[in-house]
């Protein structure tokens, strides 16, 4: 696909009628502001920075549930939760280049499987609405919980009282913050994805918002079960065709996959997407080092 089928998908973008869909690929270019290292994003990196860079067995390598399972049962649940929010909650980061263009646009509603703040960061200064995705949690019907965010920070709020004109942040995999709540072991996975199925994982608001629209999927591999799962729920109800997946090599079994879900793959990455980007769109709101919680 070229330049001027990107742009028209960032048109999209820019009116909500197509949701960016950030997978682990979208934090590409974030670092330790010191050393350089790049941030933990995708599930190798993640099981070497919980297991202090050391490999696992080679099952648990496969994906990081199956590795969070196994450190769970090992050391208890809060051991994976602390893991998370001392990555996500308490290290600096620099921000990513795809989040610097989000910050820019601040698209409607945009879908994050990642575990870290960044998205959060670059609408910090816009009041937003932030779904949370929870699991093996008794006392509630739901699989998420609902925040609202203005000058005074984050207050939880029923999802009835969402006001729909603000944009929309759904994280259903966890973040740090305002409070640390993680999907990450293959349990929390099970939980979460029989509600999603169920229908009890969206709120009310985002499954009427959903009807129709079309998604680009940025940063994602669906070579994974959990990750396809995941995305074809949380995208039910999609439009003709479902949407866009930008990978620049895909295996067949990613094209096989995208051709039963309607997901036309275009052979690039987001760097080529921001090339696509058109130049005169407004700078970027300064956000500093310092500030990110990430």
């Amino acid at each position: 696909m070229h330049d001027p089928d990107l742009s028209t998908i960032i048109a999209g973008i820019h009116t909500g009628e197509v949701i960016p869909y950030l997978g682990p690929g979208a934090l590409d270019g974030a670092c330790d502001p010191v050393t350089g290292a790049p941030i933990p994003a995708d599930g190798e990196s993640l099981i070497l920075a919980m297991n202090n860079g050391h490999p696992m067995a080679p099952r648990l390598m496969y994906e990081f549930p199956r590795a969070a399972m196994n450190q769970e049962l090992r050391r208890g649940r809060s051991f994976v939760n602390r893991f998370l929010t001392d990555l996500y909650g308490a290290r600096e980061w620099t921000l990513a280049p795809l989040h610097e263009w989000l910050g820019r646009i601040r698209p409607p509603y945009v879908i994050d499987i990642n575990r870290d703040t960044q998205l959060q960061e670059v609408y910090r200064d816009t009041p937003h609405i932030l779904v949370v995705g929870i699991s093996r949690i008794g006392g509630t019907a739901y699989r998420f919980r609902v925040f609202m965010h203005d000058d005074t920070g984050y207050r939880e709020i029923d999802q009835d009282a969402a006001d729909p004109d603000l944009p929309v942040l759904f994280k259903p995999m966890g973040t740090p913050r305002p409070e640390p709540t993680f999907i990450a072991s293959d349990a929390d996975y099970v939980d979460y994805l029989t509600e999603l199925m169920g229908g009890f994982a969206i709120p009310a608001f985002l499954k009427r918002y959903r009807r129709n629209r079309r998604y680009l999927f940025l940063g994602l591999r669906l070579t994974r079960d959990t990750e396809r799962m995941v995305s074809a729920d949380i995208t039910y109800g999609a439009g003709t065709p479902r949407g866009w997946a930008l990978i620049p090599e895909p295996t067949e079994k990613e094209r096989r996959f995208c051709a039963r879900r309607d997901i036309e793959i275009i052979q690039a990455d987001s760097a080529a997407l921001l090339r696509a980007c058109d130049a005169t769109q407004p700078p970027a709101p300064e956000v500093s080092s310092a500030a990110m919680g990430c």
